[in-house]
């Protein structure tokens, strides 16, 4: 049996690369609760893509480049991987929607539970789109305790985005949220034992880089868009304050 080994420098980056997604996920969050309706969706839907698209998927990503079984080449399947990405922001995208229009405390741990599912579904079919000379097997118990770290983490996070306005705990969370993540995946690797066999043919599917490079370049030009709509438009005190304002020329010009 052989396990997967991996990278130190690899593993900082992704951690870096998670706790930056995870933030603007949660900026995103709590802009969308200050805002109403339509404007609300849309900050959600930000947040969905920049958690699940960078904080998740590229994490995981950057940290496979990383990573190496002794003996065998490792392939990605295209299909897969793509879909991998695409269930992590769509069940991220879920997690959000619940705690962005809910009213009730009790549903922040509904959101939190379907966040954290993403990170793992992300992980495992990612996991299942690499091909080897070998088979993967997965411990059940450490399969397991990489979902709680995930539920766990990414509900205390939330909670932090939701309940606390100031823009230093957000990025309290974004670094919780980060370990959620990063403690899944390693969790995660740890579980996934290979059982290698001899090498019958050419393996399917494309090179870690050739594929993998230009999907983060990709996500991460969004990050940097996001990045920059955060930062030009108002926070939650300051639409509050506008709101405010507004309110008091609504009831002067009543008076008139």
């Amino acid at each position: 049996m052989l396990g997967f080994s991996f990278d130190v420098v690899s593993a900082v980056i992704a951690y870096g690369v998670s706790v930056v997604g995870s933030a603007l996920g949660l900026l995103c969050t709590s802009r969308a609760r200050a805002t109403r309706g339509a404007s609300r969706a849309r900050w959600l839907l930000l947040g969905a893509l920049s958690i699940g698209g960078t904080g998740i998927w590229v994490m995981h990503f950057i940290a496979m480049l990383g990573s190496e079984v002794h003996g065998t080449p490792l392939r990605y399947d295209v299909p897969v991987t793509i879909l991998s990405m695409a269930l992590s922001i769509g069940v991220v995208a879920v997690g959000l929607f619940i705690v962005g229009f809910s009213t009730r405390s009790a549903w922040l741990f509904v959101g939190g539970a379907f966040t954290g599912a993403g990170v793992a579904i992300m992980h495992y079919v990612g996991m299942a789109a690499i091909n080897l000379f070998g088979e993967i097997h997965y411990d059940p118990l450490l399969v397991a305790a990489s979902v709680v770290i995930a539920v766990v983490a990414a509900t205390a996070a939330l909670w932090a985005a939701v309940n606390i306005r100031a823009f230093g705990a957000v990025i309290v969370a974004s670094f919780i949220m980060g370990v959620a993540v990063n403690g899944m995946h390693h969790v995660g690797m740890s579980a996934a034992e290979v059982t290698p066999h001899a090498a019958t043919a050419g393996l399917a599917g494309m090179n870690g880089q050739d594929l993998l490079l230009p999907m983060v370049v990709g996500i991460s030009f969004v990050t940097v868009m996001t990045l920059a709509i955060v930062a030009l438009s108002p926070n939650a005190q300051e639409i509050a304050e506008e709101r405010a304002l507004q309110a008091r020329i609504a009831r002067a010009t009543s008076f008139r």
